[in-house]
């Protein structure tokens, strides 16, 4: 089932309230999902359990930074107004950078946050958080799909036909459109992601969460705050 007009145009607050939802678990299951998965592993192989939560955190932040790294190569392809516009763009069609993997490297680097995010959170956090954004994702996938293929036509079926929906391909599945990357600007859209990224870099290094919190909630305003200033600037030339 696609989003609705409203989902799509508010999919910021809903991304955050995942997270703030999925964070809520520990409501109801007070252990952490890494430390559980530690403790299990420590039980059945008798691995210190500290070193292995190192270990894990470590993972979680090398999975943030690479999401981070794929919304970056993605936006620096598209305007800011694009990436966070309030209604689907479908005036052209973007075949470059990491568009010739997967059509849609922005939906595949939030999945890769629910993963990174997810250690942080509770087992029952990690896998709603997971299955929250595996499933919202997708919805907004088809919703721009079927609107892509009404403006594009058959250049957009090509495309659909020949490279991933979501899980990127190892190589580039269709030549280059010629676009040049703005890395500028997409490290301009996307410094809430490093923002994650370094959250859980802080806490695996310090393994305080007030260092978490405090870097987690500085992004998620500066997240927030972006795409709303964004979608407004847009309405005005939409109309």
């Amino acid at each position: 089932m696609k989003v609705t007009n409203w989902e799509f145009k508010n999919r910021a607050t809903i991304f955050g309230l995942i997270f703030g939802l999925s964070f809520s678990a520990y409501l109801i299951d007070p252990q952490n999902s890494v430390a559980a998965l530690a403790n299990w592993i420590e039980a059945a192989r008798g691995i210190d359990a500290n070193l292995t939560a190192r270990l894990l955190f470590a993972f979680a932040t090398a999975l943030l930074v690479v999401a981070a790294l794929f919304r970056t190569w993605a936006s620096s392809y598209l305007q800011s107004s694009v990436v966070y516009a309030a209604e689907v763009k479908t005036a052209s069609l973007v075949a470059d950078g990491p568009y010739r993997h997967t059509r849609n490297p922005l939906y595949f680097a939030n999945v890769l946050l629910a993963l990174g995010m997810g250690a942080m959170m509770s087992r029952i956090g990690f896998f709603v958080a997971l299955a929250a954004m595996l499933v919202f994702c997708y919805r907004l996938i088809f919703r721009e799909e079927s609107e892509l293929l009404a403006s594009q036509g058959e250049i957009y079926e090509r495309y659909r036909n020949a490279v991933p929906r979501l899980w990127p391909s190892l190589q580039p599945r269709t030549a280059s459109a010629g676009r040049k990357a703005s890395w500028t600007a997409g490290f301009q859209a996307e410094i809430w992601c490093w923002g994650f990224a370094l959250s859980v870099a802080a806490f695996a290094i310090t393994l305080k969460q007030v260092a978490f919190f405090v870097i987690l909630g500085a992004s998620i305003i500066v997240f927030w705050l972006s795409s709303s200033v964004l979608q407004k600037k847009t309405r005005p030339s939409d109309r």
